[in-house]
């Protein structure tokens, strides 16, 4: 099932981008109703940030949500396979500019989980970058994976391994892109509200600076509508960090998330279950 699904989307990547677009939308909308499981935690997620927002247009921004989600997978395929001409075309970057203020310092890319979060491969057209992704169970889909977003150099490191290739890797030199915004139970957290909600925050951002004197540079990556492309956006180096305070680090780092998420809701990763873990003696939310 997986090589055919694979299958498919190589076979869908040589289409006009347009196309490949409107083939993920369709495939998003269905997906809302054939995954009730992720349709439920989407829906708890936004009932739980947004208490305020009418539960219709909750609900359209769940659906929306799904369509994203899908369409930025399909759309992996002309990242992980299409001519580096094209890859360069799809994706446009701004700001480079603050990396390059920068010079050869020690960098991490701080990046939240938007549905576009593979679009940042195109940087390693032009710099050493490396990051983390979770290894799969399925050992051809990993492997697909890794070849994707190692196509263009650098290198990717399970998550099972721990901070420390990353932290050799930007010591090194190379940059290092990191996605802290999820919950996976690590023992670096503490309760940071998100959206007015507790949510474990991992206090590893802090913690990697503190390390190795890296200058944080936060990524943003945006999904164009009508099959437009990409836009990463990188922002200005932050100062003061770390502060010294991984509690008042980590609230900084969630409130530049909510931010983002308020210009761009439909493309936030909001069928993952970010309110896994709770306060002590608080009730599970899914």
């Amino acid at each position: 099932m997986t090589r055919l699904a694979l299958g498919l989307m190589w076979l869908i990547h040589f289409l006009p981008l347009a196309v490949v677009a409107a083939i993920g939308n369709a495939l998003g909308a269905l997906l809302y109703w054939l995954i009730p499981e992720r349709r439920r935690v989407t829906r708890i997620n936004l009932a739980k940030c947004f208490p305020q927002m009418p539960e219709a247009e909750r609900e359209r921004l769940a659906r929306a949500s799904f369509r994203a989600f899908a369409r930025s997978f399909i759309e992996r395929g002309i990242l992980w396979w299409a001519p580096t001409a094209r890859v360069a075309r799809l994706v446009r970057i701004e700001g480079i500019e603050h990396l390059q203020a920068l010079g050869h310092n020690r960098v991490v890319l701080f990046g939240p989980h938007f549905v576009g979060l593979d679009a940042v491969v195109r940087l390693n057209i032009d710099l050493p970058m490396v990051s983390t992704y979770s290894r799969q169970k399925d050992a051809f889909l990993d492997a697909v994976i890794y070849r994707g977003r190692t196509r263009f150099g650098g290198n990717v490191f399970p998550r099972q391994a721990g901070l420390r290739p990353a932290l050799r890797a930007i010591k090194s030199g190379a940059i290092y892109y990191y996605l802290p915004d999820m919950d996976l139970r690590p023992k670096r957290q503490l309760f940071v509200p998100f959206f007015g909600v507790p949510a474990a925050t991992v206090t590893g951002l802090s913690y990697i600076a503190r390390l190795t004197g890296a200058a944080i540079v936060p990524c943003v990556t945006r999904m164009l509508p009508g099959g437009r492309g990409y836009v990463v956006r990188l922002y200005p180096a932050w100062n003061d960090f770390p502060s010294g305070d991984d509690a008042a680090d980590a609230r900084r780092m969630v409130a530049f998330i909510e931010e983002r998420v308020r210009e761009m809701p439909e493309q936030y990763l909001w069928m993952h279950k970010r309110f896994k873990s709770r306060p002590q003696g608080e009730a599970e939310f899914y």
